[in-house]
This record gives structure tokens, sequence and C-alpha cells, in this order.
């Protein structure tokens, strides 16, 4: 299997659009990050990279759905257990996912 250039660029942007998306443009760079799985072919490594930022997002968006969910039916926005939920969901389960794209935008660099 052969990468050129191009394709270790759109995997770099991959990454980047994954780390994006979970911090600063949540939904504008998970637009992105689908759209550039529709330029990629299989088995690339920029369609290992796009697949691997819409996988993360989409756990993470998932993890985020359930700790409102939780924050919800265990004590409403009301209770003061709230903020320990939010700062405890924040500190260990989304500084993980963010851990984890800088990571992969680590390699993406790397492997250039």
């Amino acid at each position: 299997m052969k990468t050129d250039r191009s394709q270790m660029k759109r995997a770099s942007n991959a990454a980047l659009f994954s780390l994006l998306n979970l911090t600063v443009f949540p939904v504008i760079s998970f637009v992105a990050l689908l759209f550039m799985y529709l330029k990629t072919e299989p088995n690339t490594i920029d369609r290992y990279y796009v697949a691997l930022g819409i996988k993360t997002n989409v756990f993470a968006g998932v993890a985020l759905i359930v700790m409102t969910t939780l924050m919800i039916v265990l004590g409403g926005f009301d209770s003061p257990w709230t903020w320990v939920f939010v700062v405890s969901y924040f500190v260990f389960i989304h500084a993980l996912f963010i851990l984890f794209a800088t990571w992969a935008l680590i390699n993406a660099f790397m492997d250039r």
C-alpha cells in the first residue's frame, strides 16, 4: 500500500478536525470529518484517521448524552451534585477524549 503526500495531509487534517470537534468547533468539524470520509478511498491511511476521528467523536457524544441523562435522572439541575457530575465529566472523561485526539494528531504528523 503506497501512501502519498496528499493522503498524509488528509490524515493530519482529519486528526486536527477530530481535535477541533472536541474543543472549539463541535458541529462544524464533525461535518468536515464526514465530508472527508466521502473523499477518501478504502484501505488508505487517510481513511483510517478519518474513521478514527468519527468514532472518537461519536463516543464522546454518547458519553456526553449519558452524562447529561444521569445528571437529570439522579438529581436534576437544581441538585448540588450537578456540579460534581459536570466537573468530574470534563476533568476525567472529556479530557481523555481530547488527550486521545491529540495523540492521534501527533501520530498523523509523525507519519508524514
